[in-house]
């Protein structure tokens, strides 16, 4: 049986790239049956695309996204810094498919104010390079940490994060991440926003921040690289799923999907659908 949502957010998926956990992404996209689905961001990973390594599982991803939006699913595609390409393409529409680099959710007379993040970025807006080489860094380390997670699971050992262990123990990562909700969040209270929304930074978070101006609720849909996440909104509430928490039982209902579609093909597709 699907869940039914009104609105589900994801983030930071990163299609293309050794991380991705397509494969569980997918399966929980077959578990629910949303109203609205938003992407806030660095969906595809052009800046590490290579066309050697892009696995039939994130073409399904794709795929299956579209699929809904043919079943009429209107789908959101809010770009991020790495799919910044698609940003001289905002503001346009593909059938039921949005792509901007922004967007306002109206509920219940409360708005929620939709961004990937990166704006907040001061080594993507100055120095793109040292942003590249740290994306490119942060996949070598997601490929050392699958290695030494198999090793760990082998011995009967807990899974092991490195990125979230060295985002913990050093206080500029810390202090980051901190600063960076706390700016996203003072410049929605400035703007009269009830809630503001972000991916970017891969922590998911749904926490309300008070300034002397007021205050809002700052989300965080986080990635689907460690924390499998996403943000849920359904009977009035948001709420935070972690896909580790019902693995077991996702996993299982897996449905195969048939695809016959290169990878050109599938761009094709979706250009068609403008």
């Amino acid at each position: 049986m699907k869940r039914n949502l009104d609105v589900v957010i994801i983030s930071d998926v990163h299609l293309g790239t050794f991380g991705c956990k397509a494969q569980e992404l997918l399966a929980y996209l077959q578990s629910i049956n949303p109203k609205k689905i938003i992407l806030n961001g660095d969906i595809i990973d052009i800046w590490n695309f290579k066309k050697s390594y892009f696995p039939e599982t994130h073409l399904q991803v794709i795929s299956y996204l579209l699929n809904l939006s043919e079943q009429g699913v209107p789908i959101v595609y809010i770009t991020g810094n790495h799919d910044e390409l698609l940003r001289k393409f905002t503001t346009m529409n593909f059938g039921n498919i949005t792509l901007t680099d922004k967007f306002m959710l109206k509920q219940n007379n409360e708005v929620a104010w939709i961004f990937h993040g990166d704006v907040f970025d001061a080594s993507i807006q100055h120095s793109k390079w040292v942003a590249k080489l740290g994306g490119w860094g942060y996949d070598k380390l997601i490929q050392v940490n699958y290695l030494i997670n198999k090793c760990l699971e082998f011995f009967g050992r807990e899974r092991y994060s490195l990125s979230q262990k060295i985002k913990n123990s050093v206080k500029k990562a810390v202090k980051h991440i901190n600063d960076f909700e706390r700016t996203a969040a003072e410049l929605a209270i400035e703007n009269h926003y009830d809630y503001v929304i972000c991916g970017h930074i891969h922590q998911p978070q749904l926490r309300k921040i008070k300034s002397e101006k007021g205050e809002c609720t700052y989300m965080n849909s986080g990635d689907w690289i460690e924390n499998l996440s996403a943000l849920e909104f359904v009977e009035d509430k948001w709420s935070i799923f972690y896909f580790d928490e019902h693995k077991a039982e996702l996993m299982q209902n897996l449905e195969e999907i048939e695809f016959n579609y290169s990878l050109d093909e599938l761009i094709g597709s979706i250009l068609n659908q403008k």
